[in-house]
């Protein structure tokens, strides 16, 4: 049997963040995937890696050691991904690329600058707007494209788009939260607790839709656009929340954990992608971006 580059890049991110499920999340899989994978790696290389410990995970001498040899195996596979793009060099021009804030805060920053190094003829000129501006400026020509939440896409008769990654949405709670002792958990036990609607991006209006198929509503106490507001409130005990794997972190600037859980009732993924308009001709540069961000996560892919 032999080592997989899924191994490890699942190895690099458990020791990168020091927790196999905040990897997990990084990665868009489940914490027993990470295990396993991880697991195997150790079999093949005939050494433990990590050690438990009670804040996660921690790399043992051999760990740090492959570390450093692991991050220069994916440093090379890198690399030759962007050999194929390297005939489009020469490809120049201006991009006008319009995001939404969670977008900008979460997803977009690593695969950006990775896009600059790959073709650094393209001038990308980066916007941020809500939803509602982004479509319009969009279907207007003001802006090339948009990296957002396609989920919540309300005009797919003027806009093309795809999705790129989906990101489930989970509860939220503090780490010594009384539901975390229940087997399961339903949005008729989160409706009992006092809840904090993040709106950012449109949050509390998803959160709405899928309330509303059911006879609970969440009990809310406060409403913020701030991500960090919610953890911070959360990791106190002031609230609970639902929100995704891609904006989840582990501790408040505080210190204290937030803890996650699946819930058993159905809650849809925020699922992020490209927009373009529909009717009009992509120019080159945006649809090197598109071609690259196609590979990016691809190679990401598990």
């Amino acid at each position: 049997m032999e080592i997989s580059l899924k191994q490890i890049r699942y190895f690099i991110a458990s020791a990168e963040t020091g927790q196999i499920s905040q990897a997990a999340m990084n990665l868009h899989v489940s914490q027993s995937a990470i295990t396993t994978a991880i697991k195997g790696l150790e079999e093949l290389l005939g050494t433990k890696l990590f050690v438990r410990s009670s804040n996660g995970v921690e790399m043992t001498h051999e760990g740090h050691q492959f570390l450093q040899q692991a991050k220069h195996i994916m440093s090379s596979v890198d690399e030759a991904l962007r050999l194929p793009s390297r005939s489009n060099s020469t490809i120049s021009g201006s991009l006008n690329l319009v995001v939404t804030p969670t977008v900008a805060a979460y997803f977009l920053p690593k695969y950006l600058s990775r896009f600059s190094r790959s073709f650094p003829g393209v001038e990308i000129q980066l916007h941020e707007a809500n939803r509602a501006s982004l479509e319009e400026g969009v279907i207007s020509g003001e802006y090339d494209l948009a990296v957002m939440l396609t989920s919540n896409l309300a005009n797919q008769e003027d806009l093309a788009y795809e999705t790129l990654i989906q990101s489930k949405r989970r509860l939220w709670l503090s780490s010594n939260h009384q539901l975390l002792d229940q087997p399961s958990i339903t949005l008729q036990d989160v409706s009992k607790q006092p809840y904090i609607m993040l709106t950012l991006d449109e949050a509390s209006n998803t959160a709405q839709r899928y309330w509303n198929r059911t006879p609970y509503r969440p009990k809310t106490i406060f409403r913020t656009s701030l991500v960090e507001a919610v953890r911070s409130m959360v990791a106190n005990g002031t609230g609970v929340t639902i929100l995704s794997d891609m904006v989840y972190r582990p501790w408040s600037l505080e210190g204290h954990r937030v803890e996650i859980t699946a819930l058993a009732d159905a809650i849809p993924t925020m699922d992020v992608g490209l927009a373009w308009a529909r009717n009009r001709e992509q120019k080159e540069t945006s649809s090197a971006f598109v071609n690259f961000m196609h590979l990016a996560i691809g190679s990401q892919q598990p």
